[in-house]
């Protein structure tokens, strides 16, 4: 009767944990879904600054997306006065949810510490670094990953312009080369609005913080280590067509604050009457 009262228990036990366990993995899926395509996207080409803490201009952008069917290739590339170039080309589908399909972020120049090219091949886990060695040669390192379907790599504003206006933290993962490739998760939560001016006219833009979850073993040593990255924050309007207005935080690992906002040409003064 013991016998029977026990293999009763282990086999409760057994029902049990694979009850939790099929539980965190719908959980782990929720978490992972892709994001809802609540405005379609177009094509267009914009323009972009990159500035200091202090307001210094250091590079010049231009953002230029092109739609082809469900599949929208976005690329954004700044030019540094040093000559340094920070470049990403996204590929990504937008069939009621947005997924991303390819990825290739490559900083190289004087401005950048470590220089990176870093391809991403979200359907395949592939995920391609290149990189200079101590010898001066070029090193190719392909790893295999379990990418997320929330995979966000070069999509993070086109995610928070999704957001309905009264959303919950949303959470999507990253690759970051650092320098092997290691996925983290993004956790978006609305804070807010703020003001802001367009040719003297007050306006309101809605104030987003993005915190890095390292996860694993990292994200416990790192705050211990004081190398915990820091928020994120990005500004964005809404309406019948929202858009990214201005985002602040380092643009590689360990770098400075800087900030990524809208810009617009400057024209040379008129010729005045008569010269």
């Amino acid at each position: 009767m013991k016998n029977l009262f026990e293999q009763h228990l282990r086999s409760r036990s057994l029902v049990t944990f694979l009850i939790t366990l099929l539980v965190c993995a719908i959980q782990q899926r929720a978490q992972a879904d892709p994001p809802l395509v609540r405005y379609v996207q177009g094509s267009y080409h914009g323009f972009l600054e990159l500035r200091s803490q202090d307001g210094k201009v250091l590079a010049s952008g231009d953002t230029t997306q092109v739609v082809h069917g469900d599949r929208v290739t976005s690329q954004t590339l700044f030019t540094f006065k040093d000559g340094s170039t920070d470049e990403e080309t996204t590929v990504f589908s937008q069939h009621r949810t947005f997924q991303l399909i390819t990825d290739h972020h490559i900083q190289k120049g004087p401005f950048f510490p470590h220089p990176m090219d870093v391809f991403i091949d979200a359907r395949s886990g592939k995920v391609t670094v290149r990189s200079i060695g101590k010898d001066g040669k070029e090193q190719v390192k392909t790893d295999h990953l379990q990418l997320p379907p929330d995979l966000a790599n070069g999509m993070v504003p086109l995610v928070v312009e999704n957001m309905g206006s009264a959303a919950p933290p949303k959470t999507v993962s990253l690759v970051v080369a650092t320098p092997k490739p290691l996925v983290v998760k993004l956790v978006i939560t609305k804070r807010g609005e703020d003001n802001y001016s367009l040719v003297g006219s007050p306006r309101k833009a809605i104030h987003y913080e993005i915190k890095i979850e390292l996860g694993g073993v990292a994200g416990i040593v790192a705050p211990l280590i004081g190398k915990e990255p820091p928020n994120i924050e990005i500004w964005a309007v809404r309406g019948l067509a929202p858009t990214f207005v201005r985002e602040q935080g380092p643009i590689y690992p360990d770098g400075p604050i800087m900030t990524i906002q809208l810009a617009s040409p400057a024209w040379p003064d008129s010729p005045k009457s008569g010269d």
